[in-house]
């Protein structure tokens, strides 16, 4: 059983891993076969930011537990298509198991319940306030009944309920994927002590979140343009994000960071490097006595791996050194990946391998955020 700590005196950073991820993957076509959490866990291990007190195996989450936002009949199905590894017509129509997107594969229920479980672990764990990261965590696509866009379960909906069921009575949701969180909007848009807030690519899958959103008030989409840069991501950070967080002053933050809205990721048409997110990280942490960083999208193993373990160094205060020492950069040089559709085994190019931090991509404002920005900075002034 979890002890929550006295009010103020959290435990300071966790990280949460399992070795499920290493052990388990979607199958050898689809774009989240690469390995992730696996790579960050490692990388951080060798850098020696990783030390035994500060790691947590992450739970599987029972079925009961997740009947709290899933439909107990999917749960059911989701659990079936595991142990037989194949789906009827009947199912793969209505919860959208065992298509493209969602294939059978060995761990289809215990991998992402192993996410839901390592969210409601932080938690937990946030009850005393602190930073927790969860890497595995930021599948945000699920639905109640369904399966979606490589999410079979909704790990940041649980996030959000257990941090509630935990004390806090407020939660912002912040998310960087490239991707909007359908499934996390459609739990909380009604909910005005829950603020759900993204940056996501225009036309992009799913093709929800509409700039003019507002759900019961509390739901704020930016969706931008192709070639978002540093730049333009640090003034949405500081016009949009950092104010609505402000003004909604809540006791947590889950803040989702994908990283498939870096340069490198074949997923987006985005131009961000890490720096983007470790930016908002470290300006979003101030704002909230208990913070919850979760992964989500990512689909280059090394600008996945390098991002996510980045963001770890920034939670424990530790910078990432200029070239990484020989046991990080075997990790990385040990990865193997070929762009979705077959093809060769991509070559990385020499930075993905030596280094963490990547330069700063800025340039000039990309046309049309500013635009986008003025209608909701408009909305801010009168909000709350």
């Amino acid at each position: 059983m979890l002890t929550a700590c006295p009010a103020g005196e959290g435990p300071g950073p966790v990280f949460i891993g399992s070795e499920i991820y290493r052990r388990s993957g979607y199958g050898p076509w689809h774009p989240l076969r690469i390995p992730r959490v696996s790579t960050v866990t490692d990388l951080v291990r060798v850098l020696g930011w990783l030390s035994p007190s500060r790691f947590r195996a992450a739970p599987c989450a029972r079925p009961a537990a997740l009947h709290a936002w899933h439909s107990p009949a999917y749960v059911a199905a989701l659990e079936r298509a595991e142990a037989e590894q194949a789906v009827d017509a009947q199912t793969r129509v209505r919860h959208g198991l065992g298509t493209v997107s969602n294939p059978v594969f060995p761990g289809m229920f215990r991998r992402p319940a192993t996410g839901v479980g390592g969210v409601m672990l932080a938690a937990a764990l946030l009850r005393g306030g602190g930073v927790v990261h969860v890497p595995g965590g930021g599948t945000h696509h699920g639905l109640p009944d369904r399966a979606s866009g490589f999410c079979y379960l909704n790990d940041p909906v649980f996030a959000v309920l257990a941090l509630r069921a935990g004390g806090a009575a407020r939660v912002a949701y912040v998310d960087l994927d490239a991707h909007h969180p359908d499934g996390v909007e459609l739990a909380f848009a009604g909910d005005p002590a829950v603020l759900v807030l993204s940056v996501h690519e225009e036309g992009r899958w799913p093709g929800t979140g509409a700039l003019e959103d507002c759900g019961a008030g509390e739901v704020w989409n930016l969706p931008v343009p192709r070639g978002l840069h540093d730049d333009d991501m640090a003034r949405i950070l500081d016009a949009l994000v950092l104010p609505a967080v402000e003004r909604f002053q809540p006791d947590a933050v889950v803040l989702q960071c994908g990283a498939d809205g870096l340069l490198e990721d074949p997923q987006s048409r985005l131009a961000l490097s890490n720096n983007a997110h470790v930016r908002a990280l470290r300006a979003l942490r101030p704002l909230s006595p208990r913070l919850m960083v979760l992964g989500g999208g990512g689909y280059n193993p090394w600008s996945v791996g390098r991002a996510w373990a980045r963001l770890w160094g920034e939670i424990l205060g530790q910078h990432a050194p200029g070239r990484l020492p020989p046991e990080a950069e075997a990790v990385l040089r040990g990865l193997r990946w070929a762009r979705p559709g077959g093809g060769r085994f991509v070559t990385p190019q020499e930075a993905w391998v030596t280094t963490l931090e990547d330069p700063w991509r800025g340039g000039a404002a990309t046309e049309g955020v500013a635009e986008r920005l003025a209608v909701l900075r408009a909305r801010l002034s009168t909000w709350i």
